[in-house]
């Protein structure tokens, strides 16, 4: 593996996972030495790889700034001039005086990455870390890392999410298994990424040994099925379609709830649901159950989804039982539009009602 990142460019990361990305910031950011090679960098890096990273639990929010500044060889008076800005960028005064070990995830990551990328970096570096914060917050730490690179600093980008990628970075490393496959600009690496992407099938068993579980609940098999209740991969735009998830029950549960996160080929977020509102008691007893989800024709557009499916309960909010992304489906679009059958842009394939009546000119009309 070889590369060379210059003075102001905003490079992405992208792989599968395991592909060895958070490995090469981690030797980047000098947290592990590399078995073999050599790596050279000039400027000043500031890293944000995991929740809570460079953070000391029992220290407040305001002592952590200082801290971390510190760490980054930063004197008092430069982090002093920054720390107005900081703390409204993170949006956490209210909490600035209170230990982090109380923050949430949410919290950690939105004043680790205000912090990170105020305090002057020449290189920043941001893995996965930023999906756990909120929509609104994501596409501000995007903005800022776009500031950053046209300061003349450097950021170095690990996403499954390429529009996020495609929103910031120019170019793209694409690793595989270690190494780099490819150092492209960010279409061509995307390209190469998402043609080698794999799809789980429409449906999947696990084995006890193997099966994501808790100690009160334990997933059995998970499925696409079609209108006829048949395991199908590719879907006509047109019919409905459920996703079927069977479990066991191990021991009785408080406010169980079943569901599903999905999102498309790019890694973009589609919707997720839970069956909270169905018609389960608000405790389970031991045994199998199955929970289905019914979507209706004409709701997505054309694409590749894939699945993730969990579990929680009152006992165990923050320790949800998860799947990893097991089941995959295509929807197909029949019916085409324009004269060149275009698909319609967009997530959604809503069939929506429309009418037309041709006005008289010389009358008055008012929409209702």
């Amino acid at each position: 593996m070889s590369f060379e990142i210059n003075q102001g460019d905003r490079v992405g990361i992208i792989g599968r996972n395991g592909a060895g990305k958070s490995t090469l910031l981690k030797i980047l950011s000098r947290i592990v030495e590399p078995t073999t090679g050599r790596i050279r960098i000039k400027g000043r890096v500031a890293s944000l790889l995991e929740v809570g990273t460079g953070f000391h639990p029992e220290l407040t929010g305001r002592e952590n700034v200082f801290l971390n500044g510190a760490i980054l060889g930063m004197s008092k008076t430069e982090i002093q001039r920054k720390f107005d800005e900081i703390v409204a960028f993170a949006e956490i005064e209210k909490f600035l005086d209170t230990p982090v070990k109380r923050y949430s995830s949410g919290m950690y990551v939105r004043l680790a990455f205000a912090v990170a990328a105020h305090l002057e970096p020449e290189i920043l570096i941001v893995d996965e870390v930023l999906a756990v914060g909120d929509a609104s917050f994501q596409k501000k730490c995007l903005g800022k890392m776009e500031n950053v690179s046209q300061e003349g600093r450097t950021v170095l980008f690990v996403s499954h999410n390429m529009a996020a990628m495609r929103a910031l970075c120019s170019r793209a490393l694409l690793m595989k298994k270690g190494h780099l496959r490819l150092d492209a600009d960010i279409e061509d690496a995307i390209d190469n990424y998402l043609a080698e992407a794999t799809t789980p099938g429409s449906s999947i068993v696990w084995d006890v040994s193997n099966a994501p579980k808790s100690s009160l609940i334990r997933f059995i098999e998970a499925s696409i099925l079609d209108e006829r209740n048949q395991p199908t991969s590719q879907i006509d735009c047109r019919k409905g379609f459920s996703i079927n998830v069977k479990y066991e029950v191990l021991k009785l549960i408080k406010n169980l709830r079943i569901g599903f996160f999905m999102q498309n080929s790019e890694g973009i977020p589609i919707c997720g649901s839970t069956d909270f509102n169905s018609n389960r008691d608000s405790k389970t007893e031991p045994g199998v159950y199955l929970s289905r989800c019914s979507f209706p024709g004409y709701i997505l557009n054309t694409g590749t989804y894939t699945i993730q499916l969990g579990a929680d309960y009152t006992s165990s909010l923050a320790n949800p039982v998860l799947t990893p992304f097991c089941l995959g489906f295509s929807i197909e679009d029949i019916e085409g539009h324009g004269a060149e059958s275009h698909q319609l842009p967009g997530v959604l394939r809503p069939k929506l009602n429309w009418n037309f009546q041709e006005l008289d000119t010389n009358k008055v009309y008012y929409f209702k």
